[in-house]
């Protein structure tokens, strides 16, 4: 049996990075999957990967700051799949770079916006589809940046991913007797899009491999594996935890 046999499962940011892979590797498992970006085109890439590789999975364009996008994703669920088991609330943005005096108050909301407001009205829409069957598994997308390390020019979207932390414990804690876990997924550097954009020379990008003690960074496939096994039955007694799952950044100071 597949570790997500007979689940369906919400994924944002799909189109790309941590959340493409995860959505790919969720319909690998058994997964009825809907996938979510503001990026139509690749999200129908993505939908026709996993069709080809006789999953089954709808696309559903739009913007996660969008409270209407956040409840049009469970009624999708619903009525295509009729249940909702997993969601993976992965879309999230990097923000401004930039000193803290320099970061305009539109550019840091806008950070928030995305990156945590978005998270509490997903979950806002996805936990009373699953408090009526009585089960469920939502993860967050977090960082080690501000919780275990600490960056310059990243304030924004150290505070947003930071509280993400509180949101999953709350969560986890009033969710708990539902049979609703919450968790959180920290990774460390990826090769994906945003990555990049962080790591945006030869000279930045080898600096970020040796910050971690396994001197390289992730995959988003390997990164996909540990939200795998938080929005399956494997982590079936883990709810409001920060999985770390960042190749040693946070423990490494060689």
């Amino acid at each position: 049996m597949r570790a997500l046999d007979g689940k369906v499962a919400i994924v944002t940011g799909a189109s790309s990075g941590i959340g493409r892979a995860s959505a790919k590797l969720f319909a690998h498992e058994g997964a009825k999957v809907i996938v979510a970006a503001r990026r139509a085109a690749e999200l129908d890439a993505v939908v026709d990967e996993i069709t080809r590789a006789r999953g089954q999975a709808v696309a559903l364009a739009g913007d996660v700051k969008d409270e209407a996008f956040a409840g049009a994703l469970v009624e999708l669920a619903l009525e295509r799949f009729g249940r909702l088991d997993v969601a993976f609330n992965n879309a999230g943005a990097l923000g401004p770079m930039a000193p803290t005096p320099a970061i305009d108050v539109r550019e840091w909301e806008d950070t928030l916006r995305t990156n945590l407001t978005s998270a509490f009205l997903l979950a806002k829409y996805q936990i009373p589809a699953m408090q009526r069957q009585g089960r469920g598994s939502i993860v967050f997308t977090s960082t080690f940046v501000g919780h275990t390390v600490g960056f310059p020019n990243l304030a924004a979207y150290a505070a947003s991913k930071a509280g993400l932390l509180g949101l999953t414990q709350a969560l986890a804690v009033e969710l708990g007797a539902h049979g609703i876990r919450v968790n959180a997924l920290m990774p460390g550097g990826t090769d994906t899009p945003m990555g990049r954009i962080f790591a945006n020379s030869p000279e930045a990008l080898d600096h970020v491999r040796r910050l971690h003690a396994m001197k390289r960074i992730a995959s988003p496939d390997e990164i996909a594996q540990s939200a795998l096994y938080l929005a399956s039955d494997a982590s079936s007694f883990t709810t409001g935890t920060a999985l770390l799952v960042d190749g040693g950044i946070s423990i490494h100071r060689g």
